[in-house]
């Protein structure tokens, strides 16, 4: 028996917990191991692909949000993955071996939906680029796209002067959290540049934020900067362009919307085995990501359609095992 895209899809879109290619095997007549892993060896799925898939169920809106963001697949127990590289994961709060998968969402505000639409893989070794260079390989491709967009929200790792100018000559407006010693200047040039964290404020900037001149921007060109308490130990730091009349709550709210591409880790993760393929070749691994990015779209749009969650879509594959068990078990309890 062949494997196909279609039928590695569509195992990774209804499996429940097993992900493994053995596993796929075994519930196919004619269907070997060797099978599944000659299809993800000699096979090419690419990020333009799911462009291609998920093209036609993005709503697009001149008021779109852009967000940017990195997860680690996390491949700990491996020991000869190519790809798989010692690297920070945020989720596990340490440093862990695993494969860098670098991400962009789009958000439409007017329905309160996202989608993936592009991603790339964090392989240095391999192709010499940065995860800055996947997001503006990433940002490139946008325009050729014809994806509207009015706001890009990203995480403090990407938050570079480079970045910063490059969406300013595009016309776009940014919110991004900055780190604590990211060195700005609020004195129009009286004092040194100094750690954000030494900045004092006024209770209005406190309200309002403050304007200030991040360094390395050209000397003209001020942002805003609002300080966010966030519990008594924490103060969080949010950089924006769009100076106009803006209160914190106005700013934590546009930024808040950045979350949302945490919430797509957490379901491609926990719903689709990205994580899952233990094969050695790197060709192997993109494409078993490929397919299960193209699976979480797949079950996305299904969830949107029937007004559902993907959690409570992809549960609800076992419902009629369950009335059929109910009604004829196949292990009687007595």
């Amino acid at each position: 028996m062949k494997v196909t895209a279609q039928l590695y899809g569509q195992f990774l879109v209804s499996s429940q917990v097993n992900y493994t290619g053995t596993y796929l095997a075994e519930h196919l007549e004619g269907l070997s191991h060797d099978n599944v892993r000659y299809f993800l060896k000699t096979r090419r799925f690419t990020p333009r692909q799911l462009w291609q898939q998920v093209r036609p169920q993005v709503m697009l809106s001149a008021r779109g949000y852009v967000l940017f963001d990195d997860t680690v697949l996390d491949k700990h127990h491996s020991r000869r993955i190519e790809l798989v590289r010692r690297q920070y994961s945020g989720n596990a709060h340490g440093v862990i071996a695993g494969i860098g998968l670098v991400t962009c969402v789009y958000v439409n505000p007017e329905t309160d939906q996202f989608w993936l639409i592009d991603y790339r893989l964090f392989a240095p070794d391999t192709d010499g680029k940065t995860k800055l260079d996947h997001v503006a390989d990433m940002l490139g491709q946008l325009a050729p796209r014809s994806i509207p967009y009015r706001t890009v929200l990203m995480d403090s790792w990407y938050a570079t002067t480079a970045l910063f100018k490059w969406l300013l000559d595009e016309g776009k407006t940014f919110y991004c959290p900055l780190k604590s010693n990211r060195l700005v200047d609020d004195s129009g040039g009286q004092q040194p540049y100094q750690p954000v964290a030494c900045l004092c404020w006024s209770a209005a900037e406190v309200e309002a934020g403050k304007i200030l001149k991040v360094k390395g921007m050209p000397k003209d060109f001020k942002l805003k900067l609002f300080r966010v308490l966030v519990s008594t130990h924490r103060t969080d730091y949010l950089l924006t362009n769009e100076v106009e009349p803006l209160h914190t709550a106005a700013a934590e709210h546009e930024s808040s919307v950045r979350w949302t591409i945490e919430q797509f880790h957490r379901e491609l993760k926990q719903l689709t085995g990205v994580q899952a393929c233990q094969c050695r070749l790197a060709r192997s691994q993109r494409n078993h990501i490929a397919l299960a990015v193209r699976a979480w779209t797949c079950l996305k749009q299904a969830a949107y359609q029937t007004k559902q969650t993907v959690y409570q879509l992809k549960q609800g594959f076992l419902d009629e095992y369950m009335r059929h068990e109910l009604r004829q078990p196949s292990l009687a309890f007595a």
